[in-house]
């Protein structure tokens, strides 16, 4: 079946790879939700067995079976993320990692005894609506469509001097903040794997393409020094995100981590596409307004479930809390009532 040619703000697209990019970054979203937990349950094994914890510079989880399997999981997540950037724009793919908290918000209370009260469910459904409005909105097109269209846009000003800026302040936060404030505060971790994460969507992005101008034998991209270099790239931030990512684990909540990740890392991703993938332009003012409200409600849902996380709120409660303030309040007026015929 042919693809249908469609139309975005005065730009063609093309449906099917746009549907095809869609669903790899739904099955991302569920395959690293589930690798959280995972890795999380790895880390508690570890820390129960003795062995010296992860953010203390320890490596035990390298033994553990459950942290490979995490591990590999998030590899399929990553694979599938990697394959959506080929089909469709980072703004969209992105931003759908919100979904993967609704996984680990879900699997850590089956699994690490993390109990999602009434209102973490909630959060829950307000992620969903919040993606479903950023996909309707998103953008469809980008200007960038070719590998070698990508290695140039790679020398624009702008964009180095977002990478130089990137790349200043991780050797900051790695020298300063890290070992005063890397165990107390959960953003410190989390900053070094959002800021060297925009980069990892950057040269993932030229990875998928190369690999997919390959196979469509538009070019032969596995002689090219730059897609070397640019998958050199791409392995070294993805090691430098997991590193920081298990201390992060390994000390906070992951409740809190996952949300805290999220806003973040989209942030910095949505920044670095703006900059150099300029999948903005073509968008009207009503869909910016659109992923706007969407993305604003996809983070106002992540971290309604984490600041809501440990309070001990059902249904039930909640009826029964609306009840005694009816009934309190129905006797204020009783006695206030009785007050003025006396």
């Amino acid at each position: 079946m042919k693809s249908l040619p469609l139309v975005n703000n005065g730009q063609d697209y093309d449906s099917n790879s746009f549907v095809i990019g869609l669903v790899l970054a739904l099955t991302s979203s569920l395959f690293i939700g589930s690798s959280f937990i995972i890795k999380k349950i790895a880390l508690r094994k570890i820390n129960a067995s003795g062995n010296v914890r992860a953010s203390a510079g320890g490596y035990g989880y390298l033994k553990q079976w459950m942290w490979w399997l995490g591990l590999i999981t998030m590899g399929v997540g990553e694979a599938a993320n990697l394959l959506a950037y080929a089909f469709a724009p980072a703004a969209l793919v992105t931003p759908l990692g919100a979904l993967s908290v609704i996984v680990t918000a879900i699997l850590s209370s089956r699994f690490l005894n993390e109990k999602l009260n009434v209102i973490g469910k909630i959060g829950c459904f307000l992620c969903i609506i919040g993606s479903i409005i950023f996909i309707i909105h998103s953008p469809k097109s980008e200007e960038i469509k070719t590998f070698s269209e990508l290695m140039d846009k790679l020398c624009d000003y702008l964009f180095l001097v977002y990478v130089a800026s990137i790349i200043v302040m991780s050797f900051i936060v790695k020298v300063i903040f890290v070992p005063r404030f890397g165990n107390s505060n959960v953003v410190v971790y989390l900053l070094m794997c959002s800021s060297i994460g925009s980069l990892t969507v950057v040269f993932c992005k030229a990875v998928a393409l190369g690999i997919k101008e390959s196979i469509n034998g538009k070019l032969s991209v596995y002689s090219h020094f730059m897609f070397w270099l640019v998958l050199g790239a791409s392995i070294f931030c993805i090691i430098v995100q997991m590193n920081y990512l298990n201390k992060s684990l390994d000390i906070f909540n992951t409740s809190v981590v996952t949300p805290v990740y999220y806003v973040m890392f989209t942030v910095l991703v949505i920044i670095a596409s703006g900059i150099l993938f300029r999948e903005w332009h073509y968008m009207s003012t009503e869909d910016v307004v659109g992923c706007s409200c969407g993305f604003l409600v996809v983070t106002t849902a992540v971290f309604m479930l984490n600041i809501f996380k440990d309070m001990p709120i059902s249904f039930r409660e909640l009826n029964m809390n609306a009840r005694v303030r009816w009934t309190n309040n129905i006797e204020d007026l009783q006695s206030n009532n009785y007050t003025l015929n006396a």
